[in-house]
């Protein structure tokens, strides 16, 4: 696994106490490796003490966040893996997120999806989330995306980092850590790399990407130099360094030095004038800038107050007189709790970013999105083989020739990041046409239901569709490719009017299922509610047994029935999967079927009406028992909640 220079860029950096008594000086001395970001030296300090049989919670995420940031996912997944088997460890969500994602990265993509579960379970309102049960069919729409490029490896590469490539006149001008110094001051401890700085390389039709070297030696010095983006007339440049005076790094109260945007004007081929942007700051990064086609509006990745995650993708106004407006955030259609960065405008405002938060291949991907309407903006991966299971970032293309750059650390290139240039032999579909499609069911039998009158409407109420179920209750609406809020309004005599919401949130055809109630009659003895109430799963968080908001709604449904059918007296049964340890099952089980129970005994239910215990994983429904291979929707069947009618 390769080394990805560009993780020095927005790593996430967990800060790490240690509080165990008399800790041994060796712990601490890799513990202040860590928090200095001498990452490589860290992970061999960690490893030396692992040999010799130390082994705590701190360790193993120490270990795990070191190889992360610096992109070596195989390790990093055996140290979360460890650190998450490690007793007693207390493991936050984001060590959930980040151990799928590397699973990802290692191509174990139904595992992966587990801990996305297991994360969702633990933080089900993070954008993460949210994108990820959007997009539960992500690998089938990367594929449709694959094959629209044709990629080689530059000549220009070096053996260690290459990254970030911009178009300037003629030249591609790039980022890249060949310049190794004969001392220590010249090699960054993160990753055992020297620093970063400019280079150019002739752009030929017939020869391709050819005779690098050093860009500007006004804009190179000993801090690291990125990022690239240049005016139209080619004039100005805006580009990325370290918090620097006098061609050496300014740190913060933490020891960090930031990274800043620069300006620089060329005069009579030399680029002068360079001044900081005035939105820098001294407590935060700001780098990868990109302009918009008008020149207008600069693009940049940040971690500023207002980010979301480690890294998200911002636009800055630039005004006539040369002033800069506020900067603002692109919204969380864009940007999630994770990594984005490395913004590429087109000439028709698309939009290209590298994310490792929206679904993936794994590392970083590429995604674009058209920018006039961030809104309701439909972000697409643009597919294999511009992106992998590794880091792929740094995308530009020009629309008029289809032909563009971008890096990745995937494995067969020649150094720690690559260059690859591409042709692009059909464009990226960024707009969606789609259907509505679906069945209506009798709640309670599960029967299709011809003949139902079916409408849809929008978040507005209006109507945008009709038509009738077919005779095996199926039917098609043609629902428009708008974003948003919609619902089945549905009407058949001898039910109950019904109501479907959904949410138009891909390019994919949603399919809704429509299930409407008989005339109400009170359940049979035996009758499980969760069927006959539609009810969604009940949710807890993560080793925990306290009735959640999203929860209570649909309990409120059982305390309705009940209050509806006063004399029904209900059994709640809590189910847990094989995964975990049984006797642990057992337990929470039973706590969170007594919460319930609790709750609605709270909410005026006599307690001579409701009992609840939980079985654990003693009453599974399919064979998948411990130490059997099952999928995550057959794990999902055994993860429910009962609420029997007993009398």
């Amino acid at each position: 696994m390769k080394n990805t220079t560009q993780n020095i860029l927005f790593a996430i950096v967990f800060t790490v106490s240690f509080i165990s008594f008399g800790q041994d000086r060796k712990e601490q001395k890799a513990e202040d490796k860590f928090e200095d970001y001498a990452f490589m030296d860290a992970i061999s300090s960690y490893e030396d003490l692992v040999q010799k049989g130390y082994t705590s919670e701190e360790i193993y995420k120490n270990l795990g966040n070191a190889n992360y940031n610096n992109a070596k996912y195989d390790a990093a997944s055996q140290w979360y893996e460890k650190l998450i088997n490690h007793d007693g460890a207390t493991v936050e969500p984001e060590y959930l997120y980040r151990y799928a994602q590397s699973l990802k990265s290692l191509e174990k993509y139904d595992e992966s999806d587990d801990w996305m579960q297991k994360f969702e379970d633990a933080k089900a309102n993070d954008y993460r989330v949210t994108k990820f049960n959007e997009n539960m069919d992500y690998l089938k729409k990367i594929k449709e995306s694959s094959g629209r490029y044709t990629i080689e490896n530059l000549k220009i590469n070096s053996k260690v980092s290459d990254f970030a490539p911009s178009f300037y006149k003629n030249l591609l001008v790039f980022s890249t850590a060949r310049d190794t110094g004969i001392t220590s001051k010249n090699i960054h401890q993160w990753n055992e790399k020297s620093f970063l700085n400019l280079y150019s390389a002739d752009i030929s039709d017939s020869s391709g990407v050819m005779h690098p070297q050093r860009f500007s030696k006004k804009l190179n010095t000993k801090t690291h130099e990125s990022s690239t983006t240049f005016s139209k007339d080619g004039d100005i440049v805006f580009f990325t360094r370290n918090n620097s005076e006098n061609g050496g790094f300014e740190r913060d109260a933490e020891g960090i030095s930031r990274l800043k945007l620069y300006r620089a004007v060329l005069r009579d081929d030399e680029w002068t004038d360079i001044t900081e942007l005035p939105f820098n700051s001294d407590d935060y990064s700001i780098a990868h800038p990109a302009l918009s086609p008008d020149g207008t509006k600069l693009y940049f990745a940040s971690d500023m107050p207002g980010t979301l995650g480690a890294s998200d993708i911002f636009m800055v106004k630039i005004n006539n007189d040369g002033t800069y407006g506020k900067p603002v955030n692109l919204g969380d259609k864009i940007n999630t709790e994770a990594r984005e960065n490395f913004p590429f405008v087109t000439q028709t405002n698309v939009l290209y970013f590298s994310s490792d938060g929206h679904p993936g291949l794994g590392g970083l991907d590429v995604f674009a999105t058209k920018v006039e309407d961030l809104e309701s903006a439909y972000v697409a991966n643009v597919g294999e083989p511009v992106n992998s299971e590794q880091d792929d970032f740094s995308f530009i293309i020009d629309e008029n020739t289809g032909k563009g750059f971008f890096a990745s650390n995937r494995e067969g290139g020649m150094g720690s990041d690559d260059i690859y240039g591409f042709l692009e032999t059909q464009p990226l579909q960024l707009t969606c046409n789609t259907a509505i499609q679906g069945i209506v069911k009798d709640e309670k039998t599960g029967n299709p239901l011809p003949g139902t009158k079916l409408w849809m409407t929008n978040s507005n109420g209006a109507t945008i569709a009709e038509t009738v179920s077919e005779a095996d209750g199926t039917f098609t609406m043609d629902g428009g490719c708008e974003k948003g809020k919609y619902k089945v309004l549905a009407v058949k005599e001898d039910y109950e009017d019904g109501e479907t919401p959904f949410e138009l949130a891909t390019s994919e055809t949603p399919e809704v299922t429509v299930l409407l109630k008989p005339i109400r009659k009170a359940a049979a003895v035996g009758t499980d509610l969760t069927k006959v109430l539609n009810l969604k799963p009940i949710y807890f968080d993560l080793n925990k047994a306290v009735i959640r908001e999203d929860a209570k709604i649909e309990l409120n449904k059982v305390l309705e029935y009940m209050n509806t059918y006063p004399e029904v007296k209900i059994a709640i049964g809590s189910h847990t999967d094989s995964r975990g340890r049984d006797s642990y099952n057992l337990s929470l089980s039973d706590k969170r079927a007594k919460s319930t129970v609790a709750y609605l005994i709270s909410k005026g239910i006599n307690s001579s009406r409701i009992t609840g215990q939980g079985y654990g994983e003693s009453k599974l429904v399919n064979d998948c028992g411990n130490g059997v291979k099952c999928s995550k929707a057959e794990h999902e069947l055994n993860r429910r909640s009962e609420f029997i009618v007993v009398e």
